[in-house]
This record gives C-alpha cells, structure tokens and sequence, in this order.
C-alpha cells in the first residue's frame, strides 16, 4: 500500500490560523468527514461493516464535530470501542465452503479448527461435517493481525475530523499534527505487517471473501 495515499485527511483551521488569513480569502469550511483515497487498499485491513458503520454513527454520535455535552464524548468513545472490538474479533473468523453438502459455512476459529455458526444439524452431526479443520484453528498470526486491524482502526478513528472536533476542541499545533501523521504511520507499518505475514483467513466483512474449500 502506498502511504501518501491511503487516506487524506483534512484539518480543520484552528482560531489563531483562521484570523492570520489574507482579507478576503475565502475561509475553508471546518471538515465533517475523512476522505479516504485508495479506499481499495485501506479497506484490506478492516472489516468493511465496521468502516461503514462508524462512518454512518460518528456525524451523529459527536454532533458534527460539536460535542456540547459529555455525553457525546462518551458516545464517541464507545462507539469507537466497539469498532475496535469489532475489528479484533472478525479477525478470529472464516468461511468454507463443505464438498459433503456443497453449502457455504460462517464460522469461528477456535483452538481445534473451526465452529460454524449456521450450521443446523446436531453436535454429532456437526463433528463428523465439520472433523478434518484442523488448518481452520487459530495461530499466533490471527493475534498479530487482530492487533493491527484494530491499530488501523483507531488512526482511521483519530483522523475524522468530526471526532477530532469532539475529543480534542482544545488539541494545540503539535496534537494536531500527530493526528495527521498517525493514520498514515499506522496504515503504513500495518500494512508491512500484512504483507510480510500474510493470513489465508476468509474472515467476515472483508474484501476477500472467497471461501475455502473443505475436502474430508
């Protein structure tokens, strides 16, 4: 992935930077949402039902970047959070596709192999399906990339505008840089991880959701 262009993020103007313009220079307006450029990239490293969750709630959540009350910040707060939670628990999941009745099978990586969810038949059933997934169960891999899916959440997260608004109305020149900064370090170094270690996990909400194929 290209770091200069996985997301462009625009700043809102602070008071003293606002009033240092020239006379009659138009004054930008203050920025609602991200831009994200090369969404296609980006969109790799993270369920896309999370993305487009937290970019349907945040407008709402902080008010347009206008929290009055605490309780914005905290609705800011938990809906990042469970984002994130999101985003590390479907890193735990896969999907196949079983030659024994041709259907295709959601499920959880567990420490033995793999538990579906919209499987109906019985637990004696459901061993004998589903008894040769031993490559389904979870590796230390699946921690390494749970991390930093959610790592590439939370910069997604700090870089919208309206959440900055939010969280920090008081954020100095230094703050506001890092905030520019981090998502594009974040997406850089999480996307070498990927790279460099990448996972065959057909996880739910991301862009590869090719299944596996199941041979007993």
């Amino acid at each position: 992935m290209d770091p200069t262009s996985a997301i462009h993020v625009q700043m809102p103007l602070t008071q003293e930077e606002e009033s240092t313009l020239p006379q009659g220079t138009t004054k930008p307006s203050r920025p609602i949402d991200k831009t994200l450029s090369g969404a296609s990239d980006l969109l790799k490293l993270l369920p896309t039902g999370t993305v487009l969750a937290f970019q349907a709630l945040a407008p709402s959540f902080t008010n347009h970047g206008v929290c009055h009350t605490t309780a914005n910040r905290y609705l800011v707060l938990a809906l990042i959070s469970t984002c994130a939670v999101s985003c590390v628990l479907l890193s735990f999941t896969d999907s196949l596709v079983s030659r024994g009745d041709g259907r295709l099978y959601y499920g959880l990586a567990t420490f033995r192999g793999f538990y579906p969810f919209n499987f109906a038949g019985s637990a004696a059933e459901r061993g004998a399906m589903f008894k040769d997934v031993a490559k389904f169960r979870i590796t230390a891999l699946d921690f390494v990339h749970a991390v930093f899916s959610a790592v590439v959440f939370l910069a997604v997260a700090a870089s919208d505008a309206s959440v900055q608004s939010c969280l920090f109305p008081d954020a100095g020149a230094g703050v506001r840089e890092l905030l520019v900064n981090l998502p594009l370090g974040a997406g850089f170094l999480s996307s070498v991880v990927f790279i460099v270690f990448p996972t065959t996990r057909k996880s739910i909400g991301y862009t590869d959701m090719t299944p596996h194929t199941h041979s007993h």
